[in-house]
């Protein structure tokens, strides 16, 4: 794309993040986890559900289901990726699974107790829709913007999904919370309506982004090979490519095992509240709507502070108040501490996102072709880094007894990554130092 920092095309870009953000908050983080447990809690099994003959606990269901979406986007996305490069698609595919998601949240509204299967199929199949749609979209950022405005425009992205998807949570908790007002009597209805409203919403917001981003531009020279051959083609081609570029291949595993603390307690946060320190629904609510906001504060605060002192060092400080956490999490014993926490959480979490996608596509050599299919590595790591993280916290609070430990594992992530981002700043220096002496 030849004219990049086009305000019109970043303000576009940065809406697909504001349509599809309300899923992760909504779907993810608070009602559809309240309302599972709710549903399928019971005096006669308790928290044992049956799925297709096969009794499981209900919450270990939704994590399963949760790591099976995203272990089938870790095999899928390399190969759409790059298929989307070789064919200049990647807007279709961007498409597609924005409708896979929304129609998937949409078909949860007639998800109750005696449709299980469907419920969690759909579940399964909105995760697939988010994650599949987000590598498309991370890969419009070297496109749009140049290195120097990435920074700012990753955040841009991320404030504007912080923004829409709490805006979309507080109507969402009005019909939950106060149904009585709008004449509401099921109380399992103002829940599945929210499901329905996040559908609607995802892909009535993502139009803006599909009316004004380009569709790609395709990266092949012709050859023999077909669609599936040539996506594989390349795919080989951009691993090679990262092999040789030494802060993109340091980079990558830092960003790896510090995800694996990241996304993890994002998907446990309020879990952990609600079996701790016996939080109750509104509780739960608030801690989720401190974090989101504060994040929006997160990720500009970080991006000014990558500005001035880059954005290796400002990550290894993020990382560092992350270990913190860790630790505070593991001695937190009363709500007041854990709302603290919270709001330290929220900081760290939207600028260590944004950091990273910016740092990312920072370290890609400028004016490639093949954005996808780069990003995609992107994308596989942190999906990977979620599969493993969420089943190490649920592997050692079964043999422990407790979610307190498997923080203390979760810090131990933190620990690596933060290792690995020393060794890339090393790296970074010593690159910057021999670019000087050659320019003398």
């Amino acid at each position: 794309m030849e004219n990049k920092n086009n305000k019109k095309t970043i303000r576009a870009w940065a809406f697909f993040d504001w349509a599809n953000s309300a899923y992760n908050l909504v779907i993810t983080s608070t009602i559809f986890p309240a309302y599972y447990v709710a549903i399928t809690t019971n005096h006669a099994n308790g928290d044992r559900v049956n799925f297709f003959g096969k009794s499981f606990v209900n919450t270990a269901l939704s994590d399963y289901a949760l790591s099976a979406a995203y272990l089938v986007m870790v095999l899928l996305l390399p190969i759409l990726s790059s298929i989307a490069d070789y064919k200049g698609n990647k807007k279709i595919f961007m498409m597609f699974f924005t409708l896979l998601g929304s129609a998937a949240c949409c078909a949860l509204f007639n998800f109750d107790k005696d449709h299980l299967e469907m419920g969690i199929i759909c579940f399964a199949l909105a995760a697939i829709g988010y994650s599949g749609g987000f590598v498309f979209y991370n890969s419009y950022l070297p496109e749009i913007a140049t290195v120097d405005m990435q920074d700012n425009v990753s955040a841009k992205g991320f404030t504007y999904g912080y923004i829409g998807s709490v805006l979309l949570q507080l109507i969402c908790f009005l019909f939950v919370l106060k149904g009585e007002w709008f004449g509401i009597v099921d109380k399992t209805f103002a829940p599945r309506l929210s499901f329905l409203l996040v559908g609607l919403w995802w892909i009535g917001f993502a139009i803006i982004p599909f009316s004004v981003l380009p569709k790609g531009s395709p990266n092949a020279q012709s050859h023999n090979h077909n669609i599936i051959k040539g996506g594989f083609v390349e795919l080989g081609h951009v691993w090679k490519k990262v092999k040789e570029m030494p802060l993109l291949k340091r980079f990558l595993p830092s960003f790896f095992f510090y995800s694996m603390g990241v996304q993890t307690i994002m998907l446990v946060a309020t879990g952990f509240a609600a079996k701790e320190l016996k939080m109750e629904t509104p509780q739960l609510i608030t801690i989720i709507l401190i974090i989101q906001l504060v994040a929006i504060l997160g990720a500009t605060l970080m991006s000014r502070l990558s500005g001035k002192y880059g954005n290796v060092r400002v990550l290894i400080a993020v990382v560092i108040l992350w270990i913190a956490v860790c630790v505070a999490a593991y001695f937190t014993y009363t709500q007041t501490q854990f709302y603290i926490i919270a709001v330290v959480v929220g900081l760290v979490m939207g600028g260590i996102q944004s950091m990273s996608r910016s740092t990312y596509s920072k370290y890609l050599p400028e004016n490639i072709p093949d954005t996808a299919s780069f990003f995609s590595f992107y994308d596989v790591t942190e999906k990977l880094a979620i599969v493993g993280g969420v089943f190490s916290f649920g592997f050692f609070e079964e043999i422990t007894g407790s979610p307190r430990n498997s923080v203390l594992v979760l810090g131990v992530f933190f620990i690596v990554g933060l290792i690995l981002l020393f060794s890339l700043l090393k790296t970074e220096q010593n690159i910057n130092k021999n670019s000087d002496f050659s320019n003398r």
